[in-house]
Formats: C-alpha cells, structure tokens, sequence
C-alpha cells in the first residue's frame, strides 16, 4: 500500500520549485526577446487555447495578462477549428496555446488555423520536440521534466510561472521580475504546510464546492478537477462573485466547501461569502494569507497576491494525494483516464 509520500503525483508536485527554477533560467533570453518585441508591436488582443488543466492555467494567465498588460482575453474553443472549420479574424492577436503534450490534434488544428488568419503563435509546451512546439512561431518550453503520473502538477503550475515570467519581461515591470524571481524559494517554504485538514475533513464526502476568485479562480478550476480525477469526489468550481448567483442554495449544514483567496482587492468578497457559508451550517475549508482558526490551510506569509494561487496549489496536490488514498484510490493512475487525452 502507497503512502501519500510515495505517489507520483505527491514526488511531482515537489519538484516544482526546482523546475521553476530551472525554467526561469532556461527561458530568460528567450522570454526577453520575445518581450521586447511584444512591446514594439503590441497584439490588438489575446486568444488563448487549452484543455484540462491547461485551459485552468489559461484561466489564471487571462488575470494576470488583463491586470498586468490591460489586454483582453479570451479563451478560443479548440471545436471552433476543428469540428466547426469556422474562419476567425485573428490578425494581429497573439494566440497563446498550452498543452503538457502539444499532441493534441484539435489544439494543432486550432493553433495551425489562428497562425493562418494572422496572428503570432505562441507555445507554452513541456514536451518540446512536440508537433505543437514545431508549429509556433516562438515556443516557452515548461522544462517540467517526464511527468508520469497521469495527474498533472509540476507541469501545471509550470505554466502559471512561465506566464508570469512572459508578463514580466513584457511589461518591463521591476516589482514582477523581483516577484517571479523568489518564487522559486516561495514555493519551498510553501511545501511543507500542513494541509492535513482537507484531507481529513473530504475523506467520506460525496460533493464540495472550491471557490476562488480573480487570480484564484484558475486554482479552484484545478483543485476541482483533480478532486473528480483522483478522489472520486464530485467536485465543482465557482467564482465566489457567482456563486450566491444560485449554486448557494445547496448549501446546508455540512456541505464541504474548499475557498482559494489571495490578499488583493478580491480577498474581503471572498472570505465574507465563506462566512455566509458558515453561517449557513458549511463545513468551510480556507487557504488565504494570514487565516487562523479551524479549517485554516496555511500558507506563508509575505507572499505577493499573483503567486498565492501556485503555492495554494502546490499545497493542494500533496493534500489530493493523501486524500485520494484514504478514498481507496491510486492518484497515479485514476480509472477511465490517460496521461495524453487526443481530442479531435
């Protein structure tokens, strides 16, 4: 029998800090260049284009390029090319595609269709002689290494890094280089918090909510799907700012909800929409800066808002992977599910 220790997904998810590292090495020259010349000739817009926990890192990276670069974004759905073969006026976009494998024939499809209607491919990609990477005009390389477990984490919180080292060399922010670059010691202190809570709290549920708002809404996209993957646990992510819009009115005494916050302007919205769910009888799960109490994930201190999310869901994954065996399952490798999904 695996401990929580053993498992892959648990090994994976702590090499994050050394993979970053690594990344923001490698990438350096490459995401500066490509920075410079998105300054002298800036997209009109951005597309982005992902599946699974791909499209959850697109999630975050719409946040972070709208508050850091104030470009719209909008996530491109990879059918409109491959099953609809609709003609989209893209010229003068960038189109940011996102894929583990960059194997995946209807994101190939999508990327190959964006580059011919004019705009500027970019890959975000771990497997680096893919026919994704081969595509793109200017290809980030995610440098997570093989991931064998069939649950993604280092190579997705990989990608959150390398969108934020792209917004920093784009918008020649000092205050985001200096950020990014301790975020490789931010994500070791942030290993060794005691999320035990959330594993023992979850082990004999059957629904949850995960909560997150602006840069943390990616994170509760995440934690939700891997809840269904590796748990066996129904589990679905709202934004705290819709959540009372009709999901609340399952909630009653006992209801397991998990919230993600960070300390931005989000951070009060968010933590009175889980007291509302206290008040209503929930059992309230909390990773936000500074909490206490019971239920209260940690996380440390002195830690800038668009990096909370990677360290939350770092913290996570080790919880997922406790979690997942109390629950009678192998996280490695979940029933029905492949490490490459092919969609078309």
């Amino acid at each position: 029998m695996k401990s929580a220790s053993d498992t892959l997904m648990y090994r994976e998810a702590e090499e994050t800090a050394a993979v970053v590292e690594r990344q923001l090495a490698r990438n350096a020259d490459t995401l500066a260049e490509l920075g410079r010349q998105l300054r002298a000739r800036p997209p009109r817009f951005i597309a982005t284009c992902a599946r699974g926990s791909s499209d959850h890192a697109a999630a975050y990276a719409k946040y972070v390029f709208e508050t850091r670069l104030g470009l719209i974004t909008a996530s491109a759905s990879p059918s409109i090319s491959s099953i609809y073969d609709a003609d989209l006026k893209l010229d003068d976009a960038l189109f940011v595609a996102i894929s583990q494998s960059g194997k995946s024939p209807d994101l190939l499809r999508s990327a190959q269709a964006a580059k011919d209607a004019g705009a500027r491919v970019v890959a975000l990609v771990n497997v680096e002689d893919s026919p994704l990477a081969a595509l793109a005009d200017t290809v980030i390389p995610l440098h997570a290494g093989p991931e064998r477990s069939v649950a993604a984490t280092k190579s997705y919180l990989a990608t959150l890094a390398a969108v934020l080292q792209l917004v920093a060399h784009w918008s020649d922010d000092a205050t985001l280089h200096e950020v990014v670059a301790r975020l490789p010691d931010d994500l070791r202190r942030g290993w060794t918090g005691d999320w035990s809570a959330l594993a023992d709290g979850l082990r004999d549920v059957h629904n949850l909510f995960v909560v997150g708002r602006g840069y943390g809404f990616g994170a509760a996209l995440e934690a939700a799907l891997k809840l269904k993957e590796t748990c066996g646990l129904h589990a679905e992510a709202f934004s705290a700012a819709e959540v009372k819009h009709g999901p609340m009115a399952l909630v009653g005494a006992g209801f397991p909800v998990l919230f993600f916050a960070q300390d931005d302007g989000t951070l009060e919205n968010t933590l009175a929409v889980a007291n509302e769910f206290r008040a209503r009888g929930a059992r309230v799960f909390v990773a936000a800066p500074g909490g206490h109490g019971p239920d209260t994930l940690p996380l440390p201190d002195n830690i800038a808002p668009i990096v909370t999310p990677l360290l939350a869901v770092q913290s996570f994954y080790r919880a997922a992977s406790a979690l997942s065996l109390a629950r009678g399952y192998d996280p490695d490798v979940p029933p029905h599910l492949n490490k490459v999904t092919e969609t078309v």
